[in-house]
Order: C-alpha cells, then structure tokens, then sequence
C-alpha cells in the first residue's frame, strides 16, 4: 500500500496554532541532521513535499502535512545543531514538549536515528523521556545505504540492547530515504497507528 496524495497544510509554532480537526497525527522526531524531510518524501513518494536542506535546523515550526486525507505527517522540529541562541532552542523544547504530552490527535512519534553513528545523549534523552512519558514511538535507524549489511545488522542489536537497557520495547525499522521501498514496513506499521482497519 502507498500513500495516494500528500500536500502541505500548514507550520505551527506551538500548540494553539495545530490544525483544529480530529484527524490522527504521526510526528517525526530526530536530530536536525538526521534526515527527516528525506525520509519524509521517501515515504511519500513525493520529491519536494518536505523541504531538504544542506543547513541543519531549518525547521522551526511543526511542519503538518496531509495524508490521503485521512492522517496529519508532523514534521517537529531537530533538536541539535540549530543556530540559534539557547533562549529560542529553549522555547522550542518547551513547546515539543507540550505538543508531544498534551497533543490528544497524536497517535505515533517516529524517531529517526542515523545508523552510522551511535545515538548522542540528546538521542537517548527524548528514547528515554517518551518511554517514561508512555508516548507511543518506533524508531527508524536511517540512511542504511550508507553502511553494510553486516554494519547494519550490528547497529541494530546495540540499539535493541540500549533500549533493553531501558526497559523500553519498542519497533525498530532500518531505511534509506535513497530507497523509499526500504520505507515500506515503516508505512505499513504507521497505517496500523492511524487505522486499524487498514
């Protein structure tokens, strides 16, 4: 199954702007130099839906797209990285937060870690912080082009013995935005999120 049509609605600079509708939300969360609009478009099909860029934390709102018109894509802002000052960084945490824990459309958090390198402190902060808060989340190691099999396959067991480590179980997918068919599974499980009946 693939996604049929995808358009931007809107950027949301905190919760009071988030679109008024019931419609079911899967947020995508990362660091700034993750990935997340590649994976975005991968998973859409869709070349210029979320916008790449070379500088890391241009996304400064919650970006909201609409899919099939049946579920909001949520693109949050990375944390890390962003060249702004503490006090902005800051007031941007505090809004994710309150968007994460207080958001009742928000169904699914996908995490995006790159699978080159091992997840930063900030990385196993918010795995932690959802895990403790009940946040439903799966977790997308990207860039899997980048590295081997064999790589990969190892990355894959030190995450698991990390979150294992964290009492947390959750699902943990492996992609390339190079590849949007290696996005496959991670559609699939999202689908489950915002239907059930799908």
């Amino acid at each position: 199954m693939h996604i049929q049509q995808a358009t931007y609605v809107l950027s949301a600079p905190d919760l009071e702007i988030c679109p008024a509708d019931e419609r079911p939300e899967v947020c995508f969360a990362g660091r700034s130099n993750v990935g997340k609009s590649s994976v975005i478009n991968a998973l859409t099909r869709r070349k210029k839906l979320a916008h790449t860029s070379n500088s890391p934390g241009k996304t400064r709102s919650l970006n909201y797209y609409i899919i099939d018109d049946s579920w909001h894509l949520v693109d949050m802002p990375g944390y890390g990285y962003a060249k702004v000052s503490k006090k902005e960084q800051a007031r941007w945490g505090k809004e994710m937060k309150r968007y994460l824990e207080n958001r009742e459309q928000l169904e699914l958090v996908v995490v995006l870690l790159d699978i080159r390198h091992k997840p930063s402190s900030l990385d196993e902060e918010f795995i932690f912080w959802l895990g403790e808060h009940r946040i439903p989340f799966c977790i997308l190691q990207n860039k899997t082009d980048k590295v081997s099999k064999n790589s990969a396959q190892k990355k894959y067991k030190e995450l698991t013995a990390l979150l294992n480590s964290f009492n947390i179980e959750v699902p943990v997918f492996q992609g390339s935005a190079g590849q949007p068919e290696s996005m496959d599974d991670l559609l699939h499980f999202i689908l489950d999120f915002v239907d059930p009946e799908s």
